[in-house]
């Protein structure tokens, strides 16, 4: 009789097993590159160590556990780091870079809450050219094209994919007591993919706060005000970016492109007037030379207007050699131009989000490195 008993139960633990299998993964990137500068922080020539160029270096845990039913428990803690100093990214958070949990369903998609990317990161950026070597985006990132911001009290629903389609929406919660509004973000956006085809395109809100409840700077949105190009517009009362992008396959060559308009708006408490806006266009052309080469040239150009206007021109010439399926070289060069006045003076080149500091009227810029993945 015992042994029946004990022969039952571990016939039942056995079976809860294998009902509720779990995984945790630990995985990263380490990115490290040579960076020359010209014209950057008025000084002609700059020569520096930068973690992160291709892709930022992180390490994080991916996890499951399979709860039947086609139903799954998923968590991710994702943090960043400079490879060079070993200090945390993302102003020195532990999990900066991402930071959630949910539940998983095959039919009905997965709903997950934490510290999270927006709709455009998730579906836009990968169509873009920057998905694939860097920098192909807006000078000064304007327009989070590269998918530099963060999102704080997310809540967050991806579908499936259906007949090629698939659509991803998020909400933050601004948390102020009495003006629920102040401070959110909000985003959503749809892709599609059909053989070489694929298509993409979403919107971004961004509430920098109530300033009659709150001081400034309660957004739950991370800053899009790295660079000159839009400093002047950091008081910005809400910020709206419509984005799309687009890209075709021929064989070993990928021609595609993005274009995206962004939108700073003021309130009484902003210290600017009237509604500061960019257009920018940008195209690419990705060659894959051989299994190990890959080529990418690019050309974005980018007009602002409104309470000011600028010009910025950029190109771009990347390449990329795989040592191993998880190590590659990287070489990256790229020229920006600038001209008109970005509203707090003369405008100045700044080349994508790169963390030099601003040029003259023109940049230009070089960048060796290597990265590892794990």
């Amino acid at each position: 009789m015992k042994k029946r008993v004990l022969s039952t139960l571990a016939l039942g633990f056995a079976s809860m097993h294998a009902q509720a299998q779990s995984s945790v993964t630990l995985y990263g990137i380490i990115d490290n590159s040579i960076q020359y500068a010209h014209n950057s922080s008025g000084k002609s020539t700059q020569i520096s160590m930068v973690s992160g160029q291709l892709a930022g270096s992180r390490w994080g845990l991916l996890g499951s556990e399979d709860l039947g039913g086609g139903l799954k428990a998923v968590f991710r803690l994702e943090n960043g780091f400079n490879v060079n100093t070993g200090a945390a990214g993302q102003g020195g958070r532990l999990f900066g870079r991402q930071a959630y949990v949910g539940l998983a369903s095959d039919k009905y998609g997965t709903f997950t809450a934490g510290r999270q990317y927006d709709a455009l990161r998730d579906l836009v950026l990968p169509v873009q050219g920057n998905n694939f070597l860097e920098y192909f985006t807006a000078p000064g990132d304007v327009d989070s094209g590269d998918g530099t911001i963060r999102m704080d009290n997310v809540v967050k629903w991806t579908s499936p994919t259906l007949s090629g389609f698939k659509f991803v929406a998020t909400y933050s919660f601004g948390g102020v007591a009495g003006s629920p509004g102040s401070g959110q973000t909000w985003s959503g956006g749809v892709s599609y993919a059909n053989g070489p085809l694929q298509a993409a395109a979403g919107y971004l809100h961004i509430d920098n706060g109530d300033a009659a409840t709150s001081a400034r700077g309660t957004t739950t949105s991370g800053s899009l005000f790295g660079s000159v190009v839009n400093s002047a517009y950091s008081s910005a009362r809400s910020i709206n970016i419509v984005r799309a992008a687009t890209n075709y396959s021929l064989g070993p060559v990928t021609l595609g492109g993005y274009y995206s308009f962004s939108q700073y708006n003021p309130d009484g408490a902003s210290k600017f007037t009237g509604s500061e806006h960019y257009n920018n266009g940008s195209v690419f052309v990705l060659w894959k030379v051989s299994v190990p080469v890959q080529l990418e040239l690019g050309y974005d150009y980018m007009k602002s207007g409104g309470n000011s206007s600028a010009t910025y021109h950029q190109v771009n010439l990347a390449a990329d050699y795989l040592l191993s399926k998880r190590t590659d070289l990287y070489a990256i060069t790229a020229y920006g131009h600038a001209s008109g006045s970005n509203g707090l003076g003369p405008a100045q080149a700044v080349i994508a989000d790169t963390v030099v500091g601003p040029g003259t009227s023109s940049q230009e810029m070089v960048i060796l490195g290597i990265r590892h993945r794990f």
